[in-house]
């Protein structure tokens, strides 16, 4: 079982993907036993408004553009060929029977642990995956009450989200710098978020 390649998954929206995100893919690689992360772009979570969020087609692109060439590091719109909506549980399930060598483990933000009785199945998830918890503003992570394989890790908190970089540039803000390079272009290119 330990010979298995640790991939680790982040899901998320990526509404836009920004460097928060990319520092906590980069910290899991290089501080955790994780040999590869794919980011997972979300359709629509079930827990969230869809209302601002940008076609699957953008935000994927938009992941794509942000690892660029990085060999650790892939985008994935396996959830977008799934059922929807679509259930973290769903998508490891899937991975695993498809990729049987692989070894799979959860990244998620502190904050989701608030909300994670309600996501489908959770049990399975703390049963069968390992679950890399990173820091986010006001959750203390010694409250943390599942049983299972949590690991928290000390990756940097990151008070920047993509609901602040929306309404940015909404508001006509110069965000550039929270943003990656090509993300940005795209972002500007596309007329997204305005």
């Amino acid at each position: 079982m330990s010979s298995k390649k640790l991939t680790g998954l982040f899901f998320g929206s990526f509404n836009p993907i920004h460097i928060g995100h990319l520092a906590i893919a980069n910290y899991m690689l290089e501080f955790s036993e994780m040999n590869e992360i794919w980011m997972i772009v979300s359709p629509h979570n079930p827990l969230k408004n869809k209302q601002s969020l940008a076609p699957d087609y953008h935000r994927l692109e938009m992941v794509k553009s942000a690892i660029g060439d990085h060999t650790r590091m892939k985008a994935s719109d396996v959830e977008f060929k799934l059922p929807k909506p679509s259930y973290t549980i769903d998508t490891l399930t899937y991975l695993s029977e498809k990729y049987p060598s692989r070894k799979f483990a959860l990244i998620m933000g502190a904050d989701n642990l608030n909300s994670f009785e309600k996501w489908k199945n959770y049990q399975l998830i703390l049963e069968n995956y390992q679950i890399f918890v990173y820091p986010r503003p006001d959750f203390d992570l010694q409250k943390v009450k599942f049983e299972g394989d949590i690991k928290i890790t000390d990756a940097p908190l990151m008070e920047i989200s993509s609901s602040f970089i929306r309404d940015a540039i909404k508001k006509g803000k110069d965000i550039r710098f929270y943003l990656h390079d090509k993300v940005f272009e795209y972002i500007g290119e596309c007329g997204l978020y305005k």
